[in-house]
């Protein structure tokens, strides 16, 4: 079947808490009615319609297309290993089983792709769908397919679509998952066959919740409502270098670093961009108030534009904001602290004499998990069939994105390399003014079919340079950008400026090839070669292989900009100065090879030393929290002769250590407070080792303070657009100039999610307080009285005040009692279905959800079971698998997924494997022939 324009996956297709009605309520009362409308037929459902849709996992299948037989080996959780002798046929039945455990998944995420989630959920999802429209990702995928691949993969993906479609055959949406059987009573929805694009389309989905600094860029913005630029670079620090090393200390690249340096260069390039933390120059910023702060502009240095307090921008810029927030979540949620673990020990230091390597990507936390775990096994490994490879991968994706084969594996975290840029657009009616000239938009008709209800049409605009005008999707944006405040070298306002998005992934790209490429890489050179094509999205890559090689690299599509632009904020679009000026050559993108200290480690923080490379891959970096600590953990357990185990690489990652707490208790200790109450909470942080155990007392009072200090030295003070929806305050009156310095105050709420607000807490933050605590007098540490609680004028003062706060909030939600209070009554998981499990009546909630597990971890910390300070200390992120990979003896690998292997709400293995890994615990992972027959459980044969 040749491809179309339909599109895969993005496995949050409708996030817990999100606005505009996503969810489709009717959908939830129709299905509830049905269950509980009458005994006989809630037998029906119980029995006949769950049962229908299990996976047949013994026997035997016929499968037309196949040309010899596959086996497909389960283990005790459910997972598959496969065998065949042809690659068509080992993609195909990858396909085939997949489409067993998790079509509706599939499916959901292919629709989310695509904007084409009101066909299943109805007009709830039509903005969605005009947001993902506009960006276009499955029609890109399609160029990818058309133009951009090599014959193996279109043939693969071919095979792959062959599978899935196979499953389908002749089954009603009952057969396939109780979900589809939930649809069908409001809107009589039949699953469409699968195609290769809608595999594709699925990178983009990744890419767009790994796409680097946007959110921050944003955030900067919006700041400048409220805050003067040095109060923003207060909030947005340098990154500790000589505290927090970076990924590549000893790499190649020094050859051009030497060049670099020979020229006399300052922190650019011909085509590199600025080193500048914000970018940001204009009037110097006001006061920090008790209930607000007043503050100045901030812009571009010497460009054609800044940003005004009360300018539209801020106003624009919040718009956007929520249009992003609504678009469902793929794989992960923005934020300072989310990221993700890998690091790779040399044989030198380890037991076995051969590298170790371990990996655990942080993630929104799904049902059923991003991840599925399986094996790919060529019988016999030859031309015609080259695969063997097992790991973790995307259903809906063919192949292995993180795992190992017979002579390599390999780790990924998110780069974090700034490959988005917002700009400003001066649009009127004929185009968009471009260095003087209107330039006519590109243009295309979309049409959006609705479920139960009319289709809508949208115009969709580009730039000659295909940026999509993300303004025209949002009545907000195009209003507020009547008002636009920028200087007297920019164009008139006229209607206003719009907002445009250049991004890497908007270009076709080469990521399927990378895949399949890197599953059958046999050494390091041609791990390199298959890492190169992996252009969206830029990963960290950790490489360990059995001749005792380790290595890290950074591929990805990275653009170089002017020394006008760091890409730290939005940018004036009509200026072609700020365009981008090109991409680093492949051939001088970091890495590393057998360093001589023994370890890589990445955990999402500066991937080299900016001093010491001439491009700026991006102004936020993570800022080195989580790889310090386990850099730490790796030096003391090597120094003196010592050797790791895979079992010491299994507690590293369970690590629980708070390095802020190690920065604030001694101070915290040394406060005098008078109320009796607080006090005892205070002991609780006398002799505490700073581990967050899920039973732990302190840790609860401990995270507590902290969360109060957050929010009194800054979340006060930080305008609407950042703060918490619903959360109410007092603050200045703003006007066209700024905040009224009179004392004319409004009550004004938070307009952001939880789990997306300010300040969330990471260890941005941490890096904020550590240097704000050699200034205890400055402005930040200023908050008014409230009610009996006193005000504070100096930073001691407001720590007093957070703990007396932080006693009185936990006695609210734990009790009186600190006896009975642990971090794990407070830190809890919820797992839930992401479309019918998300709201309705407690019944189908119950059906499909599950949880909540008491965790151990927290912000920042190695066990990044992550929270946002601002809205809660429900846990938000986690460590989505875990791998630990011996390269001496592969059998003796372990693994774990966050759910298990099925999406299918009452199979065993639904979440069979989460209260494991909540423990920290890994499972045996089965590589060789004898080891997998002999943890094999249900072995199910496809036969041609």
């Amino acid at each position: 079947m040749p491809p179309n324009t339909t599109a895969t996956t993005g496995d949050k297709p409708a996030k817990s808490g999100r606005k505009k009605g996503r969810r489709a309520r009717l959908i939830v009362l129709v299905l509830v009615l049905a269950i509980v409308g009458g005994i006989a037929y809630g037998a029906y459902w119980s029995i006949s319609t769950v049962r229908a849709s299990f996976p047949q996992t013994t026997g035997s299948i016929t499968l037309q297309g196949l040309s010899g037989p596959v086996d497909v080996k389960r283990d005790g959780n459910g997972i598959p290993q496969i065998y065949a002798s042809s690659d068509e046929d080992l993609f195909m039945a990858q396909g085939y089983v997949q489409a067993q455990d998790r079509f509706y998944e599939m499916d959901v995420r292919r629709h989310m792709t695509s904007g084409r989630l009101s066909e299943m959920f109805g007009k709830g999802q039509v903005k969605n769908d005009e947001f993902l429209r506009t960006l276009g990702w499955d029609r890109i995928a399609k160029q990818e397919y058309d133009t951009k691949l090599s014959a193996s993969t279109k043939q693969y993906l071919q095979a792959y679509s062959k599978g899935v479609n196979a499953y389908l055959q002749g089954k009603d949406g009952k057969d396939i998952s109780l979900e589809y059987a939930a649809l069908n009573f409001t809107n009589d929805y039949t699953p469409q066959p699968w195609t290769p694009v809608d595999s594709i389309s699925w990178l983009k989905a990744m890419a767009w919740d790994l796409r680097g600094n946007m959110q921050d860029e944003i955030d900067r913005a919006l700041m400048t409502s409220r805050l003067g630029p040095q109060q923003i670079q207060d909030l947005y620090p340098e990154y500790p270098y000589s505290r927090n090393k970076p990924i590549v200390q000893e790499g190649q690249y020094n050859q051009l670093t030497k060049t670099f340096q020979q020229s006399g260069s300052s922190g650019t390039s011909q085509s590199g961009g600025t080193t500048g933390v914000t970018g940001t120059s204009g009037t110097t910023g006001g006061t920090t108030g008790a209930t607000g702060t007043s503050g100045g502009a901030t812009g571009t240095t010497g460009s054609s534009t800044s940003t005004a307090s009360g300018s539209s921008l801020t106003s624009q810029l919040g718009g956007l904001y929520n249009v992003l927030d609504n678009v469902p979540t793929a794989v992960g949620v923005n934020g300072q602290g989310i990221g993700s673990n890998s690091w790779v020990v040399s044989g030198q230091y380890t037991i076995t004499g051969k590298p170790l390597l371990a990996n655990d990507p942080h993630l929104s936390a799904s049902l059923p998990s991003v991840w599925y775990q399986m094996g790919l096994h060529c019988r016999t490994v030859s031309s015609k069939c080259q695969y063997d490879v097992t790991g973790y991968t995307f259903a809906g994706m063919p192949g292995v994105i993180i795992g190992h084969n017979a002579d390599i594996a390999w780790g990924m975290t998110n780069s974090g390399v700034d490959v988005t840029d917002l700009y400003l657009e001066k649009v009127t009616a004929n185009g968009y003014l471009y260095d003087g000239k209107v330039r006519p938009f590109k243009t295309r008709e979309e049409t959006i079919n609705v479920a139960g209800g009319s289709a809508k049409t949208i115009v969709v605009r580009q730039t000659q340079d295909g940026m999509p005008l993300l303004s025209d999707r949002d009545d907000e944006l195009v209003q507020v950008g009547k008002r636009a405040t920028v200087n007297t070298a920019a164009p008139d306002r006229g209607d206003g400026y719009g907002i445009a998005l250049r991004w890497t992934a908007l270009d076709p790209g080469t990521s399927m090839d990378a895949i399949f490429a890197l599953d059958k890489a046999a050494n390091w050179s041609e791990f390199r070669q298959a890492a190169a094509r992996f252009d969206v999205p830029s990963q960290n890559l950790v490489y360990a292989d059995t001749d005792n090689n380790i290595g890290y690299t950074l591929p990805g599509k990275i653009p170089t900009r002017s020394s006008a632009d760091d890409g730290s904020i939005p940018a004036p679009g009509w200026d072609s100065k700020y365009r981008w000026t090109g991409f680093i050559k492949q051939g001088e993108l970091p890495y590393e090879f057998n360093p001589k200290r023994g370890y890589i480690v990445t955990a999402n923080q500066a991937v080299v030393d900016k001093s010491k490379y001439p491009y700026t891959l991006t102004t936020d970096w993570g800022y080195g929290t989580r790889s310090q600590r386990i850099t730490d953990l790796i030096e003391s357990k090597i120094k003196d002769g010592g050797k790791i185990s895979t079992d010491d690489m299994r507690q590293m990652q369970l690590d629980n250590s708070s390095e802020i707490a190690k920065l604030l208790v001694p101070r915290l200790l040394k406060i005098n407070l008078d109320d009796k109450n607080v006090r005892q909470a205070q002991k609780l942080l006398e002799g505490w080792d700073y581990t967050q155990d899920s039973d732990s007392a302190a840790a609860a009072y401990f995270n507590s303070v902290w969360r109060n200090i957050l929010k009194l030295a800054f979340g006060n003070k930080l305008p609407k657009e950042l703060r918490v929806q619903g959360q109410c305050l007092w603050v200045s009156k703003i006007d066209s100039t700024g905040p009224v310095d009179d004392d004319t105050k409004v009550r004004e709420c938070g307009e952001r999610d939880a789990d997306q607000a300010q300040p969330d807490g990471g260890d941005r933050w941490f890096e904020v307080v550590r240097n704000l605590m050699d200034k205890p007098d400055s402005d930040w540490w200023k908050t008014p009285k409230s009610g009996t609680r006193p005000a504070a004028n100096n930073m001691d003062q407001l720590f007093a005040r957070a703990m007396i706060d932080a006693r009185w909030e936990l006695t609210a939600k734990l009790g009186k009692d600190i006896d009975t209070w642990s971090w794990g009554r407070l830190h809890r998981l919820f797992l839930k279905n992401q479309t019918l499990g998300t709201d309705g009546p407690q019944v189908l909630q119950y059906i499909l959800n599950r949880g909540p597990w008491k965790l151990s971890g927290g912000e920042a910390t190695v066990n990044a079971t992550g929270w946002n300070a601002a809205g809660g200390y429900g846990v938000v992120w986690v460590p989505s698998m875990r791998m630990v990979v011996n390269l001496a003896d592969f059998d003796k690998s372990k693994w774990i997924n966050l759910t298990g292997a099925s999406g299918h709400a009452f199979s065993a293995h639904y979440t069979d494997q989460t209260s494991l890994w909540a423990k920290g615990e890994l499972l045996p992972w089965s590589f060789s022939g004898k080891a997998v027959d002999s943890s094999t459980s249900d072995t199910l044969t496809l036969k041609p």
